[in-house]
């Protein structure tokens, strides 16, 4: 890997406004080897790929998930479960699952019962935002400027919450820490 990539391979579960703005920053600055992009619909698996955001696309989140560095849920917090019972028997060990929901400990609640002890749960939430949905509606500047806060549990490995914290910071956010 050189010096700029972070992650060999992130998964997006879910690549909306959000996800596919952190994923357009990604693919410029080269911050991961692979992006994989999940969604629900192959329409929008269509546009991912047209619009060059991710490198593979799929319908199912545990396909995403098998062999990523990092796991990215971008989807509304009712799904979180769903999603995380789906992801947890596929993640490698050592694997980061973050969200970019608004809420934090129903996403917690919804997510850590269902990750394996290998994995490491790093909650965070970007405020920022459009009236705007799907991935065409992205852009690289989204985050510049704005915070993002992370929300580990107490005792989360502190190299997992830097990694996390050291992405968002490439996409020009400011980084706060929360309980």
């Amino acid at each position: 890997m050189s010096k700029d990539v972070l992650f060999d391979r992130i998964a997006f579960i879910g690549i909306g406004l959000i996800g596919s703005s952190l994923a357009r920053i990604i693919k410029r600055d080269g911050l991961a080897a692979h992006v994989v992009a999940c969604a629900r619909t192959q329409a929008t698996l269509d546009k991912v790929m047209e619009l060059g955001i991710a490198d593979s696309v799929t319908t199912s989140a545990a396909d995403a998930a098998k062999d990523a560095d990092l796991v990215v849920i971008c989807t509304p917090i009712g799904t979180y479960e769903t999603i995380a019972t789906d992801i947890g028997p596929h993640l490698k060990d050592g694997c980061i699952v973050t969200d970019v929901g608004s809420v934090k400990m129903a996403a917690i609640a919804a997510l850590k019962p269902h990750l394996p002890a290998h994995a490491h749960l790093v909650p965070g939430h970007p405020i920022a935002g459009t009236e705007h949905s799907g991935p065409e509606a992205g852009f690289e500047t989204l985050f510049e400027g704005h915070w993002l806060l992370l929300t580990p549990e107490a005792g989360t490995d502190e190299a997992a919450v830097e990694k996390v914290a050291e992405l968002w910071r490439r996409t020009g956010s400011m980084i706060e820490r929360m309980d």
